[in-house]
């Protein structure tokens, strides 16, 4: 399959790579088409997705499973009145129909906007009406059901809600009666241009509303380099990524690149995450690469790692946050498994990674991929040189944009502009570059911490924090303070040996470790002992929310 975009394949050397990789675009490109439907026509039995439940179901679709299935949904989506440019809203956790329905939503030329089940009633109304969303397709449970019905009399342009069940609520469509009684699916005559919206996801930031980032019917392609360059993937692998399938972690790590190599994707639909059940997932089906946020691998680490067989698993990495050395360290002393870090946003695909012929740093991100221009841009406006702290930042060149790079804020040219002007996307992220050419990051720019003349990136602190045999989870904020601006504050989750045990010489010892650990400057000047660190349900820990807390 990968020979249809790739020049080259196989690299020899990081060098190689950065030279030769090129990936070539075809004339309206559609992933349903070109990637799925050929799978189905090449290799009708190649297993692409294995889903299974906290109950024990467990269902293997075949690439001729996903190809007759997206027909049928994308033949009742158009009974429905749903067809090219249309806005349609899928809210389905890790339920099995989501591949179903964005692969038949890219197959009539709609757009897809993947949510989480978080959405509250006032969330989905600003959703809704901020980009004309047409249909809902959601969990027929009951929170996900009230909130939608609760939204809808102030949700106009909501013309049909789909339920997948269980629940078939009163006034909605359901979905699986619809995709079996669809007449025979007909391929529309124009379905898209390369240039016309595919996917849209609401991102926050740390003000105002969500932005909304729109990628065109190209961006699959980006994922190549996610997939088969960062996650190491070939045509045998299984590959397990935790995310929900509301976030953009999942299209990432569970469909366009992984389908593009001709992986089997693995999912795991559980409501509350345990980490002993991932470990029972990799000792019971076998996977073979995983991914997930380094939240995640500090639970691992701290399960009896020698009750599961994890031979199977060759490949992990990491992405969402940045990664404390001490997290990498256990992982590799438990399973002599390296953790290969990557960064990325929404906005992009991965534009920094740590690839198969890159040895990792622990802490790292790793170097610059072919595909994207990175370059640290400092507070003065220069080039950043080795060792400068800088915003990390794509440059483009002739306003042409790389592939995989969003195609514009929707309905917000002032945003767009703000971001991406004179050649330059700027991530709002902030790192540094050794002279090897790895970027270590440092933190949002609104995360930085300017206490007494110093700046200050929460990562570093944390990290000396995570050595600490008391802390199993930290986040590091800036809190006002009279005479140095800023301080550092610590919260932090204790390990299990260490609660209960809250104390002022607690305090003073978790205090002296980070002065002996890191710069004493940065040390946390105020500490607060936490049940739970605020996570988005991918596991990624909230510092606006702490932040926030603070203010009020």
């Amino acid at each position: 399959m990968l020979e249809k975009f790739l020049d080259k394949i196989n690299f020899s050397s990081y060098e190689d790579f950065m030279q030769n990789f090129h990936i070539n675009v075809p004339d309206n490109f559609n992933f349903a088409y070109d990637v799925v439907d050929e799978w189905a026509r090449i290799a009708p039995d190649k297993k692409a997705l294995l889903w299974v439940n906290e109950a024990g179901e467990a269902r293997q679709f075949t690439f001729a499973d996903i190809k007759r299935e997206s027909d049928k949904a994308a033949s009742y989506f158009m009974q429905l009145g749903i067809g090219h440019g249309d806005m349609v809203m899928l809210i389905m956790k890790r339920r099995y129909q989501f591949w179903t329905a964005i692969t038949a939503l890219h197959k009539i030329g709609a757009t897809v906007i993947p949510a989480t089940h978080l959405l509250t009633e006032k969330d989905i109304v600003y959703r809704a009406n901020a980009a004309d969303i047409k249909a809902i397709v959601a969990v027929g449970d009951d929170i996900v059901v009230e909130h939608i019905n609760r939204a809808l009399p102030k949700s106009p342009s909501v013309k049909k809600v789909i339920s997948i069940g269980p629940e078939i609520p009163d006034g909605w469509e359901d979905f699986n009666r619809g995709c079996d009684e669809a007449p025979e699916f007909v391929k529309p005559e124009h379905v898209n241009s390369n240039d016309d919206i595919s996917l849209m996801y609401f991102t926050s930031g740390t003000t105002g509303e969500p932005k909304m980032v729109a990628h065109d019917f190209t961006y699959p392609l980006g994922h190549i380099i996610t997939a088969k360059y960062w996650h190491n993937l070939d045509e045998n692998s299984l590959h397990f990524t935790l995310a929900d399938t509301g976030w953009g972690k999942a299209v990432w790590g569970k469909y366009y690149g992984q389908w593009l190599v001709g992986a089997n994707v693995f999912v795991y639909d559980f409501e509350k995450f345990k980490p002993v059940d991932v470990l029972h997932m990799i000792h019971n089906y076998g996977i073979t690469s995983f991914c997930a946020p380094p939240t995640v691998f500090r639970f691992l680490i701290r399960e009896d790692l020698t009750q599961f067989d994890l031979s199977t698993l060759k490949y992990c990495t990491i992405a969402g946050e940045a990664l404390n050395p001490s997290v990498y360290d256990e992982w590799l002393k438990l399973t002599g498994i390296k953790l290969m870090e990557a960064y990325g946003q929404t906005e992009t695909t991965v534009t920094l990674g740590t690839y198969p012929f890159v040895e990792p740093r622990p802490g790292s991100m790793g170097k610059k991929g072919p595909v994207y221009d990175i370059a640290l841009l400092t507070s003065d406006g220069r080039w950043a040189e080795d060792g400068e702290e800088g915003e990390i930042v794509v440059k483009t060149h002739g306003g042409k944009r790389p592939v995989g790079l969003f195609k514009e804020y929707y309905r917000d040219p002032e945003l767009t502009s703000q971001q991406y002007n004179n050649d330059i996307y700027h991530t709002g992220d902030v790192a540094w570059r050794d002279e090897d050419g790895y970027y270590w990051f440092i933190g949002r720019k609104d995360d930085v911490i300017k206490s007494s003349g110093y700046r200050i990136g929460p990562f570093e602190v944390e990290s000396a924090l995570m050595t600490h045999p008391a802390v199993v989870e930290c986040a590091i904020t800036g809190v006002p303070d009279e005479i140095r601006g800023q301080v550092v504050k610590a919260t932090i989750v204790l390990s299990k040996e260490y609660k209960g045990k809250e104390s002022p010489e607690l305090i003073k010892e978790i205090q002296d470790h980070v002065k002996h650990t890191t710069a004493p400057y940065k040390y946390p000047r105020v500490v607060e002992f936490v049940d739970e660190l605020p996570k988005t349900i991918s596991g990624k820990i909230r510092r606006v929310e702490i932040r926030n807390k603070q203010q009020h």
